[in-house]
């Protein structure tokens, strides 16, 4: 049997169908359709292939390699990083809102510590202190009670529509203020990227913003 065999009775019908709504169409045509083709994919598209039910999120580039030279240079500390990151794998799809207060954000990040003996944890006043530094940052800002937005030029959990949504949100609550929340971040310089492609090289411009 080919791999087409399966769908030869499908399309059969449907042209034997498609025949007769042509007949039935104009009672006093005796036309018949001929000639109709149909083509089928057998190969999925490919998806990604992530760990967890949560999804997965988009970061940049620059900001992710920014996080481990903060980290390395000791100038973030290590509760800001853990409070972000946690807070930035909680985002409600297509909202760039996660809904935490501060005393779940302090229990998830001591689930793990939580089992183990003598495990440090984290304190919701140093959470607290964490999220103060971060919205100085603009890394995320306070979105009413229990919400905490993200900067969704760093990281954002949706499409390029939803993002352009939000963004659109944040600066129209803002008043469409250029250094407010979430400008203000990135590259001090615009600066060339370089692609290789092969043998030949192209530029860019990245500017800021």
């Amino acid at each position: 049997m080919s791999d087409g065999a399966p769908y030869d009775d499908i399309l059969s019908v449907l042209g034997r169908q498609l025949g007769e709504a042509a007949q039935t169409a104009d009672p006093r045509s005796h036309r018949k359709l001929k000639g109709v083709t149909f083509e089928f994919e057998n190969e999925a598209r490919a998806v990604h292939n992530m760990a967890g039910n949560a999804g997965y999120s988009l970061a940049s580039n620059w900001f992710t390699q920014l996080l481990a030279q903060l980290a390395v240079a000791n100038s973030i500390t290590k509760s800001q990083l853990c409070v972000f990151l946690f807070v930035a794998g909680g985002q409600v799809p297509g909202t760039g809102i996660a809904q935490y207060t501060q005393q779940e954000i302090t229990d998830g990040l001591n689930k793990l510590a939580a089992k183990k003996k003598d495990g440090k944890q984290i304190t919701r006043s140093t959470v607290n202190r964490a999220i103060k530094a971060l919205c100085e940052y603009k890394w995320v800002e306070q979105a009413g009670n229990g919400k905490i937005r993200l900067n969704v030029t760093l990281w954002f959990q949706g499409n390029s529509t939803a993002q352009h949504e939000v963004l659109a949100e944040i600066a129209s609550e803002h008043d469409h203020d250029p250094t407010a929340f979430p400008h203000d971040i990135g590259p001090e310089q615009p600066h060339q990227e370089e692609f290789d492609f092969g043998q030949a090289t192209y530029t860019r411009e990245k500017r800021t913003g």
